[in-house]
């Protein structure tokens, strides 16, 4: 599938030159920088989602805690 993208010269030179730098193909730096801003707010979403229901029941156990209930003490 084919995406056009409209930049700027300057925008092109810079992504260019980056790519250039990477070894990578214009695509593939413009496609990597895509799926990483959406990873990151996939992130970002999960994130504040543990977050409320850990403020909801705010209890933490520690490490030892941990070993003496699965038996490996």
């Amino acid at each position: 599938m084919t995406i056009s993208l409209r930049v700027t010269d300057e925008e092109y030179s810079v992504i260019k030159t980056y790519a250039e730098l990477k070894g990578e193909t214009l695509s593939n730096v413009i496609r990597k920088a895509v799926m990483r801003m959406i990873e990151d707010e996939y992130d970002i979403q999960a994130y504040l989602k543990a977050k409320a229901e850990f403020e909801k029941d705010p209890v933490t156990y520690s490490l030892n805690d941990i070993k003496k209930e699965l038996g490996l003490f």
